[in-house]
């Protein structure tokens, strides 16, 4: 087995994998406006160097995918160079799942963001990906909320 993790710039593989996440992971096709936006933030995020992609492929086979988003927060004890990595996109076609793609991706991502400096790198998951980050060294947090925006709710 031989695992390649290659760096992605071109816009439409870009574009190619996040239209199979998207349909894939969330269950829906995606928008002709949803898929405009997201040529859009990659023409800006790729350029600046906010967003890195990489893809695995498998004995030549273009297997899966993963994403860091780097951003800045203020500095703080736990993170003095309040640089910030979130770990997005991650998926590996169903064919290829269990053969240790999802780890290379997910390695590949956390080297990526120490290079850059990153004193955060934090993702969101699933359940049945849970193992995967934990075998890596994520850890379940508590304290942390996210905001529901609904329209129905008064401001």
């Amino acid at each position: 087995m031989n695992v390649d993790i290659e760096e992605i710039k071109a816009l439409p593989t870009l574009i190619a994998w996040r239209k199979e996440v998207i349909e894939n992971v969330f269950g829906i096709v995606p928008s002709k406006r949803l898929l405009a936006a997201n040529r859009a933030y990659y023409r800006q995020h790729i350029a600046d160097g906010s967003h890195i992609a990489v893809m695995a492929r498998l004995d030549n086979e273009d297997a899966g995918c993963g994403a860091i988003c780097i951003t800045d927060e203020l500095p703080s004890p736990d993170n003095p160079s309040g640089r910030c990595a979130y770990l997005m996109n991650i998926y590996v076609r169903s064919q290829y799942r269990g053969q240790g793609i999802g780890h290379a991706i997910v390695n590949r991502l956390i080297t990526l963001a120490r290079q850059l400096n990153c004193g955060k790198i934090w993702l969101e998951t699933t359940h049945d990906a849970c193992s995967l980050y934990q075998s890596v060294g994520f850890r379940t947090l508590s304290g942390i909320m996210k905001y529901e925006y609904s329209q129905n709710r008064e401001s």
